[in-house]
């Protein structure tokens, strides 16, 4: 498997599509409702795909149940992270470790074996993000810290299952459409359970935004899954953490958060892992 440059632009356009969300979600009066209406509408979005393309491999099942009783924590630490701390610190420390932790473990759980380059790029992109998101006033949000690092690691653990998925399916949009037809449902059970009819209300005024984060999300997962099925899962996994990027752009743009020198030397630190991954 190689990391080509058509699958290099479908990555990062895939880690555009989900900063793009994740800044959705932050901008949001309740993170925890539009969670759960984001991807809600994922789900009945999935359902003329799965008609379309049809359902995965029974071997796949397995994989794809597991998902998504993982992505019911990665909602939980996500909207928690994002209620206690702001998208350009809580972002990157989810998406910086979660990297690391993926290619650690790929050897065992993947059978992958990356290279001395590959690996450098891993470890500069990661060290770029956390670079991008971590400052000197960091540790006054303890909350936001907890809940960033819980979610980098349950993040890393559905990118291993979900890459072990994807290829026993042997077709990344059969898998991640049926994943996503199912996925939104447990966490929007739970909200219904909590909150009652303030989810409807707030469905009502919020679909259209969610339904465009919704898409975002589906696209998003659905290019990297295909781009495991092509290219180390480790490798793929830290190009999508470039996603930060743009999602300290989007903090800067449109929630009015700084853009500061060190977050300059983050970008260059993730441009030079990018080529570093590409050339290993």
């Amino acid at each position: 498997m190689f990391l080509s440059w058509p699958i290099v632009a479908a990555v990062l356009f895939g880690a555009l599509l989900h900063a793009s969300w994740n800044a959705l979600v932050k901008s949001s009066s309740d993170k925890d409702l539009d969670m759960a209406v984001i991807h809600l509408i994922g789900s009945f979005l999935a359902i003329p795909l799965v008609a379309l393309v049809g359902w995965p491999e029974p071997k796949a099942w397995p994989y794809i149940a597991t998902s998504v009783l993982i992505h019911i924590g990665y909602y939980l630490a996500l909207t928690g992270a994002y209620r206690h701390g702001e998208l350009g610190l809580t972002y990157p420390l989810m998406r910086g470790v979660a990297p690391l932790l993926v290619a650690l473990s790929a050897t065992f759980t993947l059978g992958e074996t990356l290279s001395p380059l590959a690996w450098m790029g891993v470890l500069g992109i990661s060290c770029g993000v956390l670079v991008l998101g971590l400052h000197p006033h960091a540790f006054r949000v303890p909350k936001a810290l907890g809940f960033a690092l819980a979610n980098a690691v349950i993040i890393a653990i559905y990118t291993v299952v979900d890459g072990l998925g994807v290829r026993a399916s042997g077709n990344a949009l059969q898998y991640v459409a049926t994943l996503f037809m199912f996925d939104g449902w447990p966490f929007a059970l739970l909200m219904f359970a909590t909150r009652g009819h303030a989810v409807g209300r707030y469905a009502r005024r919020r679909w259209p935004l969610a339904t465009l984060g919704a898409c975002a999300s589906l696209g998003s997962y659905g290019i990297a899954l295909w781009a495991m099925t092509r290219a180390p899962v480790a490798t793929v996994a830290a190009l999508r953490e470039t996603s930060v990027l743009f999602a300290v752009l989007l903090g800067a743009w449109f929630l009015k958060e700084a853009f500061t020198p060190r977050r300059v030397l983050g970008t260059c630190v993730i441009a030079a892992g990018v080529m570093a991954l590409r050339l290993g």
